[in-house]
């Protein structure tokens, strides 16, 4: 599960909105936590970071990148503020929210995938996604 208030869902459809045609992207900054069944960590965000998409003009608008330099940066921000990175978010432009395959290929376990579905320049459906232990596919994560 994932605590995601308002104030950062609000924030992750507003950049998907801005960057509309193309793909925007950032962290998911906060706190993992034991969960009460000993299941997996319930993953609360603090703060979004948003980090402007570094793939070539042409592809964009399917595609998002993160460059080493600006994962690196948001990671020193998250630690500066005692917190840790807990997932990433994009945009789906005039697409569903749902993982592409290109999405599985890069995804690594145990952090929070949040896609905002942007129709029209307007944000649409917002879900979280988990990649299974396998890497296999990635499975609904409850967004509270």
């Amino acid at each position: 599960m994932i605590v995601l208030p308002t104030v950062h869902a609000d924030a992750i459809r507003r950049h998907g909105e801005a960057d509309h045609p193309h793909e925007c992207c950032g962290l998911l900054l906060g706190q993992f936590a034991g969960s009460a069944d000993g299941g997996a960590p319930v993953k609360t965000v603090v703060e979004t970071y948003a980090i402007s998409n570094a793939r070539e003009e042409t592809a964009k608008r399917n595609r998002f990148l993160i460059t080493p330099q600006e994962l690196m940066r948001g990671e020193k921000h998250a630690r500066s503020r005692k917190l840790d990175v807990i997932g990433f978010y994009h945009s789906h432009p005039d697409c569903p929210a749902v993982p592409s395959k290109f999405d599985l290929d890069h995804a690594w376990p145990t952090y929070s995938y949040v896609i905002v579905s942007v129709m029209a320049a307007r944000a649409a459906e917002l879900l979280s996604w988990e990649l299974e232990d396998d890497r296999s596919r990635f499975r609904p994560e409850t967004i509270a």
